[in-house]
């Protein structure tokens, strides 16, 4: 049985892509770049803000980007998210793996003070029992050490543990931790994109990931 989940953040329990976008097209409009559409904006979104705010500035104003990076990072960490929800399912789900004695943790590559915000507006009642951003001392996703570092904490073996996320850097980082992976399909990437990564177990919602952790 599973004795601890780790979780991706966005796109995984929350849908934050309208926050993200509202943002990040705050940001550009500043400095007078072409604002993203939602669908633009999710396939940016998933390596880190770094990342986003370069594929958003693009190479033909690649001088902006650590000014605009700057300005984004300002600006999401103070987000009040407003646009942001829950997905279908997310609560009923952790409330029923919580009394089945589970316990979650997160790890994304949000950057911390935006994740800690978010986490405290809408999970914290589940008290995870880590929760781990983008931060100077430890490596983006698909690197395992933030995941590898709680299963040693908290003497989980390997088949005891079971990441979940929507992107291929969930894959990817289960995959380098030695841990099974639920690929999300009501995520930001679709099943093809996935399974490009190497994904080869997935739920299409809330009520699959119960399934496959209780069975």
């Amino acid at each position: 049985m599973y004795k601890l989940i780790i979780f991706d953040l966005d796109g995984t329990l929350l849908d934050t892509s309208r926050t993200i976008q509202s943002v990040l097209n705050e940001s550009l409009k500043k400095f007078s770049l072409p604002q993203l559409s939602i669908e633009k904006t999710v396939e940016y979104v998933g390596n880190g803000a770094k990342k986003l705010i370069e594929r958003a500035v693009g190479t033909e104003h690649k001088e902006l980007i650590e000014a605009v990076y700057a300005d984004y990072s300002e600006r999401f960490s103070a987000d009040d998210n407003k646009f942001t929800t829950l997905y279908n399912g997310v609560y009923d789900t952790l409330k029923k793996l919580s009394n089945a004695g589970i316990y979650f943790a997160i790890i994304t590559n949000k950057p911390q003070q935006a994740t800690l915000r978010v986490y405290e507006k809408f999970l914290s009642e589940f008290n995870f029992a880590e929760v781990r951003g983008q931060a100077s001392d430890t490596p983006l996703k698909p690197n395992p050490q933030s995941t590898l570092e709680i299963m040693y904490k908290y003497r989980v073996k390997p088949e005891e543990c079971l990441f979940v996320g929507d992107g291929e850097t969930d894959v990817q980082t289960a995959a380098n931790a030695g841990i099974k992976c639920v690929s999300a399909l009501w995520g930001f990437r679709t099943r093809e994109q996935l399974c490009a990564a190497g994904a080869a177990l997935f739920a299409r919602n809330f009520t699959d990931l119960e399934k496959i952790v209780l069975q």
